[in-house]
């Protein structure tokens, strides 16, 4: 397909065809770890696949971008944890760069959340048990001390809610010394899922 034909071909291609649930953005929680917990909740039970699976970003040491799909270990106070090989290339950059963001997009109820922050390694057994508590085949191969269980500790989390209007509600929770602060953009003016102004 020619380039011309192929960029009209994509500007034809459906967009925000799911199905929202209801979202009050003037009741939200102090935490934004209560709400992504509620929103991966509602995503599971509208039947989303594989709701825990996020693309996390990081960069080298040369500031070049690096992107993967992996799965959500868990969320909590202390970070947001996923896992992987040390000898990885996500490996070497989180050592080299200890900085990474999270995006998780749930195309059937139209929500998007992003996560920035540093990034922490847990302990070594920490990531031990981690590692224990997948299944044999996954297991295989694994080199001692190769699997290391990182956390993402947010600084900046953003709740996205489409509208086929794209009038949509975006959510936004900022950490300064300790505290979250909340701000919200919505309805006429929003900022869309890639930072733009809706048309």
């Amino acid at each position: 397909m020619e380039t011309d034909n192929f960029a009209h071909w994509l500007r034809a291609q459906p967009s925000l065809v799911g199905s929202a649930p209801p979202f009050d953005p003037t009741a939200l929680p102090s935490d934004p770890n209560e709400l992504f917990r509620t929103w991966l909740v509602e995503a599971a039970g509208a039947g989303v696949p594989e709701p825990h699976a996020a693309t996390l970003s990081t960069v080298d040491l040369t500031g070049k971008p690096d992107a993967r799909t992996l799965i959500l270990k868990d969320v909590g106070s202390r970070g947001w944890a996923v896992a992987g090989l040390r000898s990885s290339a996500k490996g070497a950059q989180l050592t080299a760069n200890p900085v990474a963001a999270l995006n998780f997009w749930w195309q059937p109820i139209v929500r998007a959340v992003r996560v920035r922050g540093s990034v922490r390694e847990a302990t070594r057994e920490e990531s031990a048990t981690d590692l224990a508590a997948r299944s044999m085949s996954a297991r295989s191969g694994v080199e001692p001390g190769d699997w290391v269980l990182w956390r993402v500790e947010p600084v900046y989390m953003e709740f996205w809610q489409g509208a086929p209007d794209r009038r949509h509600t975006r959510v936004v929770y900022d950490r300064a010394g300790g505290t979250w602060k909340q701000s919200q953009i919505g309805g006429e003016g929003a900022i869309d899922r890639f930072g733009e102004a809706s048309h």
